[in-house]
């Protein structure tokens, strides 16, 4: 139990400050937000953004918010996959900040925003862990407060398509958040 002082009927009591963890990432230069914009899909292809850990690294990344968002034309279905490997070639997205712009110089995230349109093919190899589907003009999102883990090496891939209406067009945006955490900081509890 915690003490405090009483003066002259005054009490004096501690003062305690619960910090979420995104804003201590952001204090520390670890977070990070970003997006892939215009991506267009449809008429039988699909388009996908992800988060990818290169294999060298030496970070883990924790996926604390994802959205897909503007999805236009048609009903989308999203998949979200863990360590696939995607169809198409993947572009670098230059829309990514670290989330505190106070610090000098500003962090660069080790993390990778790729994304890829209009597709052909599925993802192969790792785990579809779940489904999203939408009409059109619907926002997902989700906080995963970080609880979504991949070592280098991994990625989180949100696949888009439009089963429903495969010959419609449709675009879209996915953004994510997320920190970063070197793996000699990280314990096993």
């Amino acid at each position: 139990m915690d003490k405090y002082i009483c003066r002259y009927e005054t009490c004096i009591l501690p003062k305690k400050v619960d910090v979420p963890i995104e804003l201590y990432k952001s204090l520390q230069g670890e977070y990070f937000i970003g997006y892939a914009d215009n991506l267009s899909f449809g008429n039988n292809t699909s388009a996908w953004a992800r988060l990818y850990n290169p294999s060298r690294s030496q970070v883990n990344l924790y996926v604390n918010v994802w959205t897909v968002s503007d999805i236009s034309q048609a009903p989308y279905r999203a998949q979200f996959w863990f360590n696939a490997t995607p169809p198409g070639t993947p572009t670098d997205s230059d829309l990514v900040s670290p989330a505190n712009t106070a610090l000098i110089p500003l962090p660069e995230p080790k993390i990778k925003l790729q994304y890829a349109s209009n597709v052909e093919g599925d993802p192969s190899g790792g785990v579809k862990a779940f489904v999203r589907r939408a009409q059109p003009e619907t926002t997902l999102v989700e906080s995963e407060n970080g609880k979504l883990i991949f070592p280098p090496g991994g990625s989180l891939l949100i696949f888009l398509s439009t089963p429903e209406a495969p010959t419609a067009s449709a675009s879209g945006r996915i953004a994510f958040g997320w920190w970063e955490e070197s793996i000699y900081d990280t314990c096993i509890v």
